[in-house]
């Protein structure tokens, strides 16, 4: 029987968890400074209690960027077997995290199945739940019914759940007034906002704000404040509804830390270059430090099929900035349901983009694979090559259906090859080209 209730909790305490400890050796940190970055809000380490399989994994901008990949059933694509491939092969490409969206069928089985034998951390997001578990419509859903959803994931041993508490009735006139172009594109958000506008209510995520606290530390269920008002295209990025939500997330950040409940804050969306760097120092700012977990973000929106691309190039940049969570993005974004190859090139993509983003912060031992790749080459070890991959299996299979003439090369130079020109040249062998 543990004598804490969550890890914010344990490490206000002054105690190193068996969590604490785990992520201080992935890290090569000390579990000092991990504890007491917990205590502060700095890292978060989402572990529900009752995900008893879980491979406890820190979020923070001072650790490794990790990675989140959305899953999960809809009406046009129902099969819980290939989304359970797919997360398994999300895990086996290092993801650190699944977000299962379903919103289709009965999905407590699907879930409960990820909370008993997926090692990643799971994230929900209740509001989506809500209709499917009442099978109602939602205007005919009330507060206590929403509240209950957010307990029921608790209870089944998720992680970490998304709650869209930071819009409230004045976000409606906001929305009105300043007439976005894609207005909410959050799925969530825009379910908040559609109740609110059909029944005259207050949001009851930031209406009952304090109950859902009491069930997170509970459960040691770690809250990813929503951003409802995320930008969807680069002309709404960093605007007035974007950033007031943003500020009401830091004082809802606070209020969960006087509550000893871990938290991250979610970010943009859709948005140029120029301005993530800024929108990562503004939510530092604003949230004091917690953990921003970024949807992206997109840096142009006109690349329908090649989105794990735009998403990587913003990602790096986020990650670079202070980002600590990156939420992949595959091509099918915008276009459809992703299939297990989608999967695959969203991780790659998302793992990419944090990989270069851990170097340039100088995270211990980011470059050590770099560097092996580095030696690697520089002797045309083909297998040693394969090892330091990020995707031995498409890169070996690219060099294998082009195999060149000459083992020492590559079918693109051949014997024109820079690398085997300098390692001979250097022994003071001879460097034959045309033979």
């Amino acid at each position: 029987m543990r004598d804490f209730a969550t890890q914010m909790e344990a490490a206000r305490k002054g105690i190193i968890t068996k969590e604490m400890e785990t992520v201080a050796k992935k890290e090569y940190r000390e579990p000092e400074f991990i504890r007491a970055l917990v205590a502060e809000g700095k890292i978060a380490i989402p572990a529900n209690k009752n995900h008893k399989c879980i491979d406890p994994e820190g979020v923070g901008s001072m650790l490794r960027t990790k990675i989140n990949v959305n899953l999960g059933v809809s009406r046009d694509c129902k099969d819980y077997d290939i989304e359970m491939e797919k997360v398994m092969a999300a895990v086996n490409m290092g993801a650190e995290a699944i977000m299962d969206l379903s919103s289709h069928g009965n999905t407590q089985p699907f879930r409960q199945k990820l909370t008993s034998s997926c090692p990643a951390m799971i994230g929900t997001v209740p509001i989506y739940d809500s209709v499917i578990h009442y099978q109602r419509d939602l205007a005919t859903l009330s507060a206590q019914d929403f509240i209950d959803v957010v307990r029921l994931h608790a209870q089944d041993g998720v992680d970490f759940v998304t709650l869209h508490c930071g819009i409230t009735r004045k976000t409606i006139e906001q929305i009105k007034k300043h007439k976005r172009k894609m207005n909410i594109v959050s799925r969530g958000g825009s379910l908040v906002f559609a109740w609110m506008c059909m029944t005259g209510n207050e949001n009851p995520f930031y209406e009952y704000y304090d109950e859902i606290l009491e069930i997170c530390r509970e459960y040691d269920v770690t809250i990813s404040l929503g951003d409802a008002c995320r930008p969807g295209c680069l002309a709404d990025a960093s605007d007035v509804c974007q950033i007031e939500e943003l500020v009401r997330l830091g004082e809802l950040t606070k209020r969960a830390w006087e509550k000893d409940v871990q938290v991250m804050v979610e970010g943009p969306g859709h948005m140029p270059m120029d301005q993530i760097e800024a929108n990562m120092k503004i939510q530092n700012t604003i949230c004091m430090g917690a953990p921003f977990y970024v949807l992206g973000p997109l840096v142009t929106d006109i690349a329908p099929g090649y989105d794990h691309i735009t998403s990587a190039i913003g990602g790096a940049i986020a990650a670079a900035s202070g980002a600590a969570f990156l939420c992949y993005v595959t091509p099918a974004e915008h276009l459809a349901l992703p299939n297990v190859d989608d999967v695959k090139q969203g991780i790659i993509a998302s793992k990419i983009a944090a990989h270069a983003a851990d170097i340039a912060k100088k995270i211990p031992h980011a470059m050590d694979r770099d560097n092996a790749m580095g030696d690697a080459r520089r002797v045309l070890d083909w297998d040693k090559q394969w090892e330091c991959a990020l995707d031995p299996e498409t890169a070996k299979k690219i060099r294998d259906d082009r195999s060149p003439e000459f083992d020492d090369t590559c079918s693109m130079c051949g014997k024109f090859c820079a690398v085997r020109s300098m390692n001979k040249a250097l022994e003071g062998e001879y460097v034959d080209i045309l033979g």
